[in-house]
């Protein structure tokens, strides 16, 4: 596992600090209840107001950060517990009506913004409808206390305000899981794709180092010098072998079609097949050129393994490339989806390319064919 970077860490950190912010900034509108606190004649009346407020704003910030961390954590909001903080919160204000007189309505603005955040949309809203409701009904009630237009309108306004953060929260947390999801199926493509491509290189060079060493061991007796011959290709394609996984782990391996159809002839002739190949390569736009040399290397090497064929023919053109041989062929459907195969049209899907592998007329052999879309040589001046 992944040890998180600096960078990692201070994105995170800043985002805990902003957190706090985002509740504690508008704890500022409170300064009407608690001046009306603060001015009380009695010091009992100051010293409860202030409290209570003092309490009220804690708890507002605990409660907005505790939920914000559910939900950036993809839990769940519990409605008991929103409920339970609510009437907490409900209560506080309640509380500090002898030092806050009518002025503890302003804290049903941020009773009204903690409804939006915690509770689902509907019973939301119901409480943002009684604190609304709240100073004309207690205006009308309580004659000493002034009728509070502002506090209607900031009520409505932060209630509005808090449902556009809300939604903006859940977009981010969306998105931010979907990047994460997106990572990891990237990482699991690349992972898969380097293995698609060890297979390809160590699936062909050892096909090829056992077939050499199998024929060294017939000869050391019949032929010394041509098992010697044998074993030096040996030590030859191992190291070949080894220098294209430091390649594919270093993202620098590169495949061509004239390596290959060298690499196949040597292959061929030590497996005993009779090949036909071409005598060169046409010159290839790169990307066709690797594809190309892929496919020769797939094919060759389910010769080698699988056909138990006595000739293979290879022929190459500016849009396809065809491996034909007069074998057996592997057990079962002759498409069957192998490692190198699916592979091989992973490539081939890149440039639009086909790819048939069938068997050949009468049962006896297979074709593997890669083709580009019609016209593809000629746009390329093949």
């Amino acid at each position: 596992m992944a040890v998180p970077s600096e960078r990692t860490q201070r994105p995170v950190t800043h985002w805990r600090v902003t957190g706090w912010l985002l509740a504690a900034v508008w704890l500022f509108f409170l300064n009407i209840p608690l001046l009306t606190a603060l001015h009380q004649a009695e010091l009992w009346r100051r010293v409860v107001g202030a409290a209570t407020l003092l309490a009220f704003g804690v708890l507002y910030v605990a409660v907005f950060q505790w939920a914000r961390g559910r939900r950036q954590a993809h839990r769940g909001i519990p409605r008991d517990r929103a409920w339970t903080a609510l009437a907490a919160l409900l209560g506080l204000g309640l509380a500090g009506i002898p030092g806050t007189d009518g002025s503890w309505l302003t804290t049903l603005v941020f009773v009204a913004a903690a409804a939006v955040f915690l509770l689902p949309t509907r019973e939301a809203m119901v409480v943002v409808v009684l604190a609304a409701l709240a100073p004309p009904v207690t205006a009308a009630l309580v004659p000493a206390w002034e009728p509070e237009g502002t506090v209607v309108f900031a009520v409505v306004l932060a209630s509005f305000a808090m449902f556009g953060v809300t939604r903006l929260a859940q977009r981010n947390a969306e998105l931010q899981a979907a990047q994460q999801e997106i990572g990891r199926l990237a990482v699991a493509e690349e992972r898969a794709r380097t293995a698609r491509d060890l297979h390809d290189i160590l699936g062909h060079s050892l096909t090829v180092v056992a077939v050499k060493a199998e024929l060294a061991g017939r000869l050391l007796e019949l032929d010394p010098a041509r098992a010697a011959t044998e074993i030096a290709d040996v030590e030859r394609l191992a190291r070949l072998a080894l220098a294209d996984v430091r390649g594919t782990v270093g993202a620098y391996r590169g495949v061509n079609l004239a390596t290959e159809l060298a690499g196949a002839r040597s292959a061929l002739a030590a497996a005993g097949i009779a090949a036909e190949l071409p005598e060169s390569a046409p010159s290839l736009p790169a990307e066709r050129d690797e594809l190309f040399g892929w496919t020769v290397r797939e094919g060759v090497t389910n010769v080698v393994r699988h056909s138990g064929a006595r000739r293979c023919e290879i022929r190459v053109n500016p849009a396809a490339v065809e491996i034909r041989d007069d074998g057996r062929g592997p057990a079962g459907e002759p498409d069957a989806a192998g490692h190198g195969l699916v592979g091989l049209r992973e490539r081939a899907r890149r440039l639009d390319a086909t790819v048939t592998v069938v068997r050949r007329p009468g049962g006896r052999g297979f074709l593997l064919r890669v083709a580009l879309p019609a016209g593809a040589g000629e746009r390329d001046g093949g």
